[in-house]
């Protein structure tokens, strides 16, 4: 077997130069980078010390099979066609070209992050004292070339020109990889100094312990070859970076693109505006919108779900959405399907609406949305016919009370665009809707709203048109954002504490339902029969109506008024238990099991 990539010990000094004349440079995907000042300063003085500062990792680039857009190390100028791109080791190569090539300041920072400018000397006499740190030795600039103190009222070193260089024994690093460079300033250092022989032994020292090591200094450069896939280019930049942040799919499927002078940023940019603002409830609640969880990688997942989709039958590839299948993502597919996915993503927004899902912090599962939109994109108009929204509806449910949506989904994602879309065809039901299940203690367990089965829930009870307390208005997404609707205690928590009932049974969802803020406000920590009795009174609610738009949180308002919790519980409990079953389609079994039995004080049958 071929290996895929070739290793071996390169010359600084020849990797500078082809830095400088545009050889070897950046991906676009890797991000811009400034070391400061201390670690530059070590990084120098590790290579005059000849100590090893690690491997460099190289894509050999051709332009052909792999294509990135690329740029050059900061302070390179070079035009040409890169032979190379930097995989790891930009800060060094950075740190080494601008302050041991380049002719300009070397943009840095100091420890406290805060921008600045430097030149780098070493220091001869320090250098070959035995008793010197080499990092001592290494003298730190700024841009004028003066050190100064006293709140710049003093100045302590002052090389602003050769002749104080000179003066002063501080060589110039940015000429070290420059012989001709090199030869000249010795050459008017000795004189300066009128040949002094101690100059001239010292700085011959200085020649051989200093800068010859420097100037032959190797460093290991492992080359990965130009038909390593995109996917192993991104897992090795990924392992080889961890101390930074990880590279994504958009990131790398950016700097492909734009080899074709396409700028995907910029259109994601534009597409995800117009996903939040159309999904939007009001201009006010655009960053609550349910697509402003949907990522840009996410966006690319969908594309080549629905790309693999329509391309299945030309080129027999199957429909998958794996990391590989999204790098192999084509411009043209892409151009082709963008404006169709976008318009997919909008539809599945209004359902998540209809179906009482108002705001991205109530979203069961953020990753079914991928799906979800991808189905409508293939769909479109299709969609809006009655049995076609059942089906996607149940679909939805299974998916959200069936949990089925947590971890890794990439297999299920494309299972389940093609399932749904054969469901449609009159075929079989797709694997999540055979699948999902429903234990029904797990109504127990679901006590916040971490969970997208505790999510899913309220909105079910959402859709099953419950009425606000006080007003008796529908629960609308009007009301839902005017009223500041969210999920309170039907039996309040203090009310619960001070009888002993079980924090399992009270603070589970079966004692929850979506109240607007007011509404919770007068409940406060009251028995039930006392603060709908302070509702009656306060609104001048008649005690009818009141019951009527209670009832309608799937509540026996008998119960409610008699404050008995058990009688209650076991009522909702057997409610959520309908609405559930109805919305997956299917029936929750189990339900007087002893677990059951124990759990709920009662049989849910």
């Amino acid at each position: 077997m071929t290996s895929m990539f070739q290793s071996n010990d390169t010359s600084v000094s020849d990797l500078l130069q082809k830095i400088a004349d545009g050889r070897i440079q950046l991906p676009d995907f890797q991000r811009g980078w400034v070391w400061d000042d201390k670690h530059i300063t070590a990084l120098i003085a590790s290579i005059s010390n000849q100590y090893p500062v690690g491997a460099l990792m190289f894509l050999k680039y051709n332009g052909e099979s792999i294509r990135f857009k690329y740029r050059p190390l900061t302070g390179a100028s070079g035009s040409n066609t890169p032979e190379a791109l930097v995989l790891d080791g930009q800060q060094r190569l950075t740190s080494i070209f601008s302050s041991m090539f380049s002719k300009g300041p070397v943009d840095t920072k100091t420890d406290k992050g805060n921008l600045i400018k430097r030149f780098y000397y070493l220091d001869i006499e320090k250098c070959l004292s035995s008793t010197t740190d080499r990092q001592e030795a290494i003298v730190s600039i700024p841009e004028n070339k003066m050190l100064l103190t006293n709140f710049g009222r003093d100045i302590i070193l002052d090389i602003s020109t050769q002749e104080k260089e000179f003066e002063c024994h501080l060589f110039p690093l940015n000429i070290v990889y420059n012989s001709i460079e090199c030869t000249k300033w010795q050459n008017a250092y000795q004189k300066y100094h009128k040949y002094d022989p101690n100059i001239l032994d010292r700085y011959a020292k200085f020649i051989a312990d200093i800068l010859m090591p420097i100037q032959i200094y190797k460093v290991p450069v492992i080359t990965l070859g130009s038909e390593t896939p995109k996917e192993a280019v991104c897992q090795v930049f990924e392992n080889v970076n961890t101390g930074g942040v990880s590279l994504t799919i958009f990131e790398l499927m950016t700097a492909t693109f734009a080899a074709d002078n396409f700028e995907l940023r910029k259109d994601w940019d534009a597409r995800r505006e117009v996903l939040v603002t159309k999904s939007a409830l009001s201009a006010n609640t655009k960053n609550s919108s349910v697509l402003s969880v949907v990522s840009s990688t996410d966006f690319l997942i969908a594309m080549t779900l629905l790309s693999r989709y329509y391309n299945k039958d030309k080129n027999g590839e199957a429909v998958s959405c794996k990391k590989k299948d999204v790098l192999n993502l084509t411009l043209d597919d892409y151009k082709t399907y963008s404006e169709q996915l976008t318009n997919g993503f909008l539809r599945a927004a209004s359902f998540l609406k209809e179906e009482r899902i108002f705001s991205s912090r109530d979203l069961p599962y953020s990753s079914q949305l991928i799906p979800l939109s991808v189905v409508f994109a293939i769909l479109g108009d299709r969609s809006k016919d009655g049995p076609i929204k059942e089906k996607i509806s149940r679909w939805y449910w299974c998916g959200v009370m069936g949990e089925m949506y947590g971890g890794a989904n990439e297999t299920r994602y494309a299972n389940d665009v093609i399932g749904i879309i054969e469901w449609i065809r009159n075929g079989p039901e797709p694997d999540t809707v055979q699948r999902a299940y429903f234990q029904p203690t797990r109504l127990l367990s679901l006590q916040t709203r971490l969970s997208a089965a505790y999510k899913g829930v309220m909105a079910l009870i959402l859709k099953t048109g419950c009425l606000d307390f006080i007003s008796g208005s529908p629960m609308d997404f009007t009301v839902f954002i005017d009223d500041n609707v969210d999920i309170h205690h039907i039996f309040p928590q203090e009310y619960c504490e001070s009888n002993s009932i079980p924090k399992k049974k009270w603070n589970s969802i079966v004692n929850k339902t979506p109240l607007s803020a007011r509404t919770n406000r007068i409940i406060g920590g009251s028995a039930p029969s006392k603060y709908l009795k302070h509702i009656e009174s306060a609104d001048h609610v008649t005690e009818e109506k009141l019951d009527a738009s209670v009832s309608t949180h799937l509540v026996d308002v008998d119960c409610l008024r008699a404050d008995n919790f058990d009688a209650y519980f076991l009522h909702r409990a057997k409610s959520l238990i309908n609405i559930i079953s109805k919305s997956m389609g299917k029936p929750v079994t189990n339900l007087a099991g002893d677990d059951v039995i124990t759990g709920f004080g009662g049989s849910l049958e």
